[in-house]
């Protein structure tokens, strides 16, 4: 089963996501992709380790800014059951940060990082909850680069909302499940 968790900044996702693990088990594995530049950013990782500590529910934790696909490809080798990666919207960035620095095909090379990506999550036996943000709620970003980030976290969300079980949008810390209440056109 894949899962995903949308929302704005502070919504409340990451409580409900770790919150919603337990209906699947007491243990899990939780992939971190944050990378640690300042100390509010520290602070914010600090946090959610305390959050998760606080809990019954026992995570086992990975820091993975970069390669999720090859997380997903061996833990389909062991016998892990849930996963939950927070978030994907760094992971992006991370990508995106990465690959603008060579200036070469950078949409192109973020899109099949994606692409790799929902392959791997395709493939994983396990429940997988995957925590990310609706960026294209706000304004429109006066840098080049924030457009493109914007424009690839958009186009994201949807591939993997596509193969997704359950999307949760979480507002003001109430979830509420969007595919089952789709409209067909």
């Amino acid at each position: 089963m894949i899962i995903l968790v949308t929302g704005g900044a502070r919504s409340g996702k990451s409580s409900f996501a770790e919150k919603y693990s337990a209906s699947f088990g007491d243990h899990g594995t939780y992939i971190a992709t944050s990378q640690i530049y300042d100390e509010e950013m520290r602070d914010r990782v600090e946090l959610h380790k305390t959050r998760r500590e606080q809990t019954d529910f026992s995570w086992k934790t990975i820091e993975e800014p970069f390669d999720l696909d090859d997380c997903f490809k061996s833990m389909s080798k062991s016998d892990q059951k849930l996963v939950l990666v927070d978030c994907l919207t760094l992971w992006l960035s991370n990508w995106l940060l990465c690959f603008e620095e060579s200036k070469l095909n950078v949409q192109q090379k973020v899109i099949g990082k994606i692409e790799m990506l929902i392959s791997s999550l395709k493939q994983f036996q396990g429940t997988v909850i995957l925590v990310t943000n609706e960026v294209g709620d706000g304004i429109v970003p006066e840098y080049p680069l924030g457009r493109l980030y914007r424009d690839l976290a958009g186009v994201m969300n949807q591939k993997i909302a596509e193969i997704c079980d359950q999307v949760f949008l979480v507002t003001v810390g109430i979830p509420v499940e969007l595919k089952s209440k789709q409209f067909l056109y």
